[in-house]
């Protein structure tokens, strides 16, 4: 059996042992491999976001927390290296770093002849960017986009003007390359773009957001779409 097959069948069986949980001595005995295998094996669950849990003593063993509902994945070489090259080369997308991060533990438990392939692929791929917007301004976007309360930002319009404003976060959009947070500005009383690298500072406010609603921005162009989109708007959807 291969590793990554072991690892999902590991998964599985730590669910369907509930709350029991197992023995590393009886999963050994169920792999046909060493109690320190096992354990590695664990680690590598933990590493990808398997939620495990130990007891220890008499009677104690390993399960999987019952929030958890994704086994581990199974990728090509081509898959894994995918995504790190759309990654890599977007670092001023929402939750890039987030990405990268579970996109490092889904490698990890990868088996060792993937690995080495998807590795050979990598260093085959460069990749270069603008500099990215700087990462405690992301920081406080996403968390004010994911937790939907108002965002107080420094921003810098294409004039040289700055301003302080209090924006309601509705959408992130990509266009022409550049990430642009749109939401309701209420110092323009009104639905406004903003050019994530202008904004200089982000503080996340204790006030939540409206019920502004993305159908208020306007209709996508045809070669753009939501990364969920199930119909399409109806209003012109252009840049302030």
């Amino acid at each position: 059996m291969k590793r990554i097959e072991r690892l999902q069948a590991l998964s599985e069986m730590l669910r369907r042992s509930g709350s029991r949980g197992c023995t590393a001595e009886r999963l050994a005995d169920e792999f046909g491999v060493s109690v320190r295998t096992v354990k590695r094996d664990l680690d590598a669950l933990e590493n990808s976001g398997v939620p495990i849990w130990a007891r220890p003593g008499p009677g104690g063993g390993y399960g999987v927390a019952t929030r958890s509902s994704l086994p581990p994945v199974s990728l090509s070489p081509a898959q894994a290296v995918a995504l790190l090259a759309a990654v890599s080369a977007a670092p001023d997308a929402p939750y890039a770093d987030l990405a990268a991060a579970g996109i490092r533990r889904i490698i990890d438990v990868l088996d060792p002849g993937t690995r080495a392939k998807a590795d050979q692929l990598a260093r085959r791929i460069w990749v270069t960017s603008d500099e990215p917007a700087i990462r405690v301004v992301k920081s406080a976007l996403e968390e004010a986009m994911a937790e939907q309360r108002v965002v107080r930002i420094r921003y810098t319009s294409r004039s040289g003007e700055k301003t302080f404003r209090d924006v309601e976060p509705v959408i992130f959009a990509s266009t022409n390359g550049r990430w642009y947070l749109i939401g309701w500005c209420h110092l323009r009383d009104a639905m406004r773009w903003f050019l994530i690298t202008r904004i200089e500072h982000a503080t996340v406010t204790k006030s939540q957001c409206g019920d502004h609603t993305v159908e208020e921005i306007g209709t996508p162009p045809e070669t753009a779409r939501s990364l969920y989109a199930e119909e399409q708007l109806e209003r012109p959807f252009r840049p302030y």
